[in-house]
């Protein structure tokens, strides 16, 4: 059993919940918190589609000499800049004034665990990027029924696009990971905990990836 089909059995286990890369499912208390407070979810996520097209950007200088990662990034970039846009209209339309937010710790707590040095530096980017899609595709497939109103249909059209891109960031992480020799099961399993313990831990900032509303 590799390191991603364990994790899920111990989650199962514990919780019912299932998914190929997450270990834990977003706690029913942010969903309540999401519900009650749509102008800071939606102001949050605008910020979160910005960052992922940066992040992508900042990918194809940082690998510029791989042609294939950097036109799978530049695509990622062009596709999430297109969903600010999608926000950014919905919070036009709802009448939600645009103000600057703090960032949350799960960016940070993730990228945390990112190796300082090549070949594992690669690899644990990527791993870290899938990691955050797949756990903004689960808050988007488990807002879109409860949240209701406009942002209900946004966010069901936005879940397919992440799964898309937890899988692309997984592709190029496993790629680079079999040319460095790389055990990638072993740094999933890492990710796999700290993200689990960011989700389900107390937080005391509301954001689009935060975990238990303090």
């Amino acid at each position: 059993m590799n390191a991603v089909a364990h994790g899920n059995a111990v989650a199962q286990g514990k919780t019912g919940f299932t998914h190929p890369l997450l270990l834990a499912a977003t706690p029913e208390l942010w969903i309540e918190a999401a519900c009650a407070a749509p102008d800071v979810l939606l102001l949050d996520h605008a910020n979160c589609e910005k960052k992922a097209a940066s992040t992508a950007l900042a990918l194809m200088f940082a690998y510029a000499e791989d042609l294939d990662l950097a036109v799978r990034m530049s695509r990622l970039a062009r596709e999430e800049l297109r969903h600010y846009e999608q926000v950014a209209k919905l919070i036009k339309a709802l009448h939600i004034v645009p103000r600057r937010l703090g960032p949350g710790r799960y960016a940070d707590g993730m990228r945390r665990g990112v190796a300082k040095t090549e070949p594992q530096r690669e690899v644990d980017l990527f791993i870290c990027g899938a990691f955050i899609e797949a756990r903004s595709c689960e808050r988007f497939a488990a807002l879109a029924p409860a949240i209701g109103g406009a942002p209900g249909p946004l966010f069901q059209s936005l879940h397919a696009a992440e799964a898309r891109h937890h899988r692309v960031y997984l592709e190029l992480a496993s790629r680079a990971a079999v040319r460095s020799g790389i055990d990638m099961a072993a740094r999933v399993a890492a990710f796999a905990a700290t993200e689990a313990e960011l989700i389900t831990g107390p937080d005391d900032v509301f954001r689009f990836h935060s975990g238990v509303p303090g």
